[in-house]
């Protein structure tokens, strides 16, 4: 684990960066529930955690029956909310570790709602500085779901990010997972977040030019910090 800090010099951001690079999903859970512990107690920063994961299917507190059809790799139970989604290498995954019981500008405390749709504003806004346009969150949707959860980050049809958080005592953890290379293992046999693996799309696949990873977690990372002090 090499943790990793974005802020800007001369910032007085409050928020704390870490890169754990590929890590286990069940080791990613439990560092995070030991630091959420630390937030709580004040030790800790508020922490964004980058990462990403081996090949698995995490079945979230909402997932249904139908959602597992043919997977044959990994399968996790997982405290997040949302349904049955994939996470592979091919992703960037975040976890934002933030205490929801907070006063900020842009984030009412304990307002789950208003959150998940900040944590959209931050995905867009961050591909926005990077050149990335149209791509829209929940409220701005146009695509019928036909009764589907929206949450995410969309372009057109398509789904570009899933988002599934949980939440212990106000402080959020789990988070987002950005698909962000064209990866073939992902989502096949699987109905992710109740959608068609022909409605999960990466950013590599309907963008001409891929920006590096490296610049797209410092654009996220400065978003965060504006979006969240």
């Amino acid at each position: 684990m090499n943790p990793v800090n974005f802020n800007k010099e001369g910032s007085q951001a409050l928020l704390h960066f870490e890169d754990w690079g590929l890590v286990n999903y069940d080791t990613a859970v439990n560092r995070q529930l030991q630091y959420v512990e630390e937030i709580l107690l004040g030790t800790r920063p508020e922490t964004i955690i980058f990462c990403s994961h081996p090949p698995l299917v995490s079945l979230g507190r909402g997932t249904k029956k139908e959602d597992l059809v043919s997977w044959k790799g990994q399968v996790v139970q997982s405290s997040r909310g949302g349904r049955a989604t994939y996470h592979g290498p091919s992703q960037i995954i975040i976890y934002p570790l933030i205490n929801l019981n907070k006063k900020r500008p842009h984030l009412k405390e304990k307002d789950i709602h208003a959150y998940l749709r900040l944590l959209e504003k931050i995905l867009v806004s961050s591909l926005e500085s990077l050149g990335y346009v149209g791509f829209c969150g929940k409220l701005a949707l146009k695509k019928n779901t036909e009764g589907l959860e929206k949450t995410g980050l969309w372009k057109g049809e398509l789904k570009v990010a899933s988002i599934g958080i949980a939440i212990k005592k106000w402080v959020s953890y789990h988070g987002i997972a950005i698909n962000y290379t064209k990866d073939k293992q992902a989502f096949t046999g699987i109905k992710a977040c109740g959608y068609l693996s022909d409605t999960i799309t990466s950013l590599e696949e309907i963008e001409s030019k891929l920006v590096t990873k490296e610049n797209l977690i410092k654009a996220l990372s400065d978003n965060f910090n504006t979006f969240l002090q």
